[in-house]
């Protein structure tokens, strides 16, 4: 690596700066809790819970999150730090494995397609809630059915009457009119997922809203979205906190907080449920995503990304189990209303948000206020997870360019990606939409995601080799990795995602949407986009060896592992130990050196041998400098 001219250095200093670091740290800490505690935390976490045996998940899921979860949020982190790359460039640490970065991007991009289609739902119920009465607080409009039962209209009717209405229970199925709202108006949802009939023109108006702000909020980069987060990743426990103390005084949430609480332990031989502890971690605190690598490559290099780590992993849990609380004891009071058990109150997926939350709304004093306050809170999550999401391809796109006219039109790389991610999610906001989009969240962001975080993490182990590892976390922190983390690394979360993995597979069962069964077409999708990701590694590691040099088979393959030169961190001035620059031979008769002490470097070269004097002499003048 012929870095070691002083014109060499100043040229690497300039692109770091080009690049961009986080205004302090502080902003980094809030990118990554707004990038973690996401929409997940509100309308996945509290649903896979009462899916999977209330409390008992609770169980898989720390296990989860102690021995894969933070020991991979912290390896992401530092992978990324350590060379100040994104997903693409990190992986000169064994170019073989760059796959591994493709198979990050594309799994961002699914989760970015969708993700702004819930975000453009919650723009939706934000601005019709700009009105005195909200349009699903009674059963008296055009879309409502006979089986509808409001909250309200429970509150007013007599004893009688609710003993007659809890009789027809056992022969009608009566809805709530939110729940119609959601499925008879905001959706108007078609009856199968290949029936998209129209696009709906008010949701198509919210997704071109969510991403004109996403791309405002990134136009700068990191300097931009830095001082966006202050806000946005703040302000939800403000209005989570407000939720939990009304959610906790309604009659009945006791049954629905005790139920979340309450473990099903035959539940917990399951394997679907350790697989969705596991994709839970993966999704929630977004590793595989590519985006901590991303984020982490914007710090500064002795920044100490192992306390970083452990804080936001563990505000991120936190915050997945407070807002089950919120959810709970707004479901015990529904379930409570209408006279049925908890497990049979809520929608599933995405529409618990929207059915559960604005019901509960309707009884809160200036319903209206609490209700913008609500998807307000709902839009900055989803904001904050997806300005990493749309961050990782153009820094992965950026970084893999690399010429500096792209550096200086990467606000135009922002653009661009942008207005494909708004037209790839057009067909999300037509009648079937909510179809494509569960089975995305299913597909797109589950078995994928536990494949790319094994191979990541073998490869950096087994074939980077965890001593090299190990010494260069030592480099960049000061201390070499807890030996937990180092036991985590090595064997114990490869072991866990294989074996998930494995389960899964054998304990499958094909998707569906409350009574509705997708076709084998559907999940055939369903499994591609699954593959697509997937399939990048061992395509790009076969054209690795390819085109690598070697006579056999074993030497191309060792020289595809192999680290590249340029593998280390991006300033000169941290490549110290076996990062530190060596003068080669023509590099020397280039500089024009002058040592401080000509007299003693003539004496040292006429000391010894002729190519010893040369090298002793530039190592001596390199010192001097």
């Amino acid at each position: 690596l012929q870095n070691g001219a002083v014109p060499g250095e100043q040229g690497k200093q300039e692109k770091s700066v080009k690049r961009g670091n986080w205004g302090n740290q502080i902003e980094f800490v809030l990118t990554s809790v707004g990038y973690a505690v996401g929409l997940g935390n509100v309308w996945r976490f509290p649903y896979l819970c009462y899916r999977n045996g209330g409390g008992a998940f609770m169980f898989p899921y720390f296990i989860m999150l102690v021995f894969c979860g933070i020991p991979l949020f912290f390896m992401e982190l530092s992978f990324g730090q350590f060379a100040s790359q994104g997903c693409l460039g990190v992986w000169r640490v064994s170019p073989m494995f760059k796959g591994v970065g493709y198979g990050m991007m594309v799994v961002s991009t699914y989760i970015g397609i969708y993700y702004n289609v819930v975000i453009c739902i919650a723009f939706y119920y934000f601005f019709v809630s700009m009105t005195r009465v909200l349009p699903w607080t009674y059963c008296s409009n055009p879309w409502n059915t006979p089986d509808c039962v409001g909250v309200l209209d429970r509150n007013l009717s007599s004893r009688v009457a609710l003993n007659i209405t809890q009789l027809l229970n056992t022969t009608q199925k009566r809805t709530s009119p939110s729940e119609e709202y959601w499925r008879r108006y905001v959706l108007n949802l078609s009856d199968d997922i290949g029936n998209l009939g129209e696009v709906r023109l008010p949701l198509l108006g919210c997704l071109g809203v969510s991403w004109v702000v996403v791309f405002l909020c990134l136009i700068k980069g990191v300097k931009s979205s830095g001082k966006v987060v202050y806000f946005t990743a703040t302000f939800p426990y403000v209005v989570l906190t407000i939720l939990f103390v009304r959610g906790i005084t309604l009659e009945g949430a006791v049954t629905g907080i005790m139920y979340y609480l309450t473990p099903q332990w035959d539940k917990i031989l399951n394997a679907k449920v350790w697989g969705d502890a596991a994709s839970q971690i993966f999704y929630s605190l977004g590793c595989a995503w590519g985006g901590l690598i991303t984020m982490a490559s914007y710090n500064k290099f002795n920044n100490n990304c192992y306390r970083d780590s452990i804080i936001i992993s563990i505000t991120n849990c936190a915050t997945s189990v407070y807002a089950g609380f919120v959810i709970f004891s707004i479901l015990g009071f529904m379930a409570n209303h209408l006279g049925v058990d908890v497990s049979k109150v809520a929608d599933h997926g995405p529409g618990l948000a929207f059915v559960a939350y604005p019901e509960a709304l309707t009884l809160l004093p200036i319903s209206p206020l609490w209700s913008i306050l609500f998807f307000f809170m709902l839009i900055l999550l989803g904001l904050g997870t997806q300005f990493c999401l749309l961050e990782t391809l153009v820094t992965a796109i950026v970084d893999e360019v690399g010429n500096e006219w792209i550096i200086r039109k990467k606000t135009f790389v922002t653009l661009g990606v942008a207005v494909a991610g708004f037209l790839l999610g057009v067909p999300l906001t037509t009648q079937a939409g909510i179809y494509w989009l569960l089975l995305m969240d299913n597909y797109a962001a589950s078995f994928s995601l536990v494949v790319i975080s094994c191979i990541m993490c073998v490869a950096i182990m087994y074939i980077y080799g965890h001593r090299n590892y190990f010494k260069d976390i030592e480099m960049m922190l000061g201390f070499p990795p807890p030996l937990f983390f180092q036991i985590c690394w090595r064997f114990i979360s490869p072991a866990i995602i294989f074996f998930i993995l494995v389960f899964t597979v054998i304990q499958y069962r094909p998707i569906s949407y409350n009574e509705y069964v997708y076709p084998t077409w559907a999940i055939s999708i369903g499994f591609l986009m699954a593959l697509s990701s997937v399939i990048c590694i061992p395509i790009y590691a076969i054209y690795k060896v390819c085109r690598s040099e070697g006579d056999t088979l074993l030497e191309r393959l060792k020289n595809a592992t192999k680290a590249s030169k340029d593998w280390g961190p991006a300033l000169p001035e941290h490549r110290s130990g076996r990062y530190a620059p060596a003068f080669s031979p023509s590099t020397e008769s280039h500089l024009e050196v002058q040592p401080l002490q000509p007299e003693k470097g003539q004496s040292e070269a006429a000391a010894a041998s002729p190519v010893q004097g040369s090298n002793g002499s530039a190592h001596s003048q390199d010192s001097r400098l």
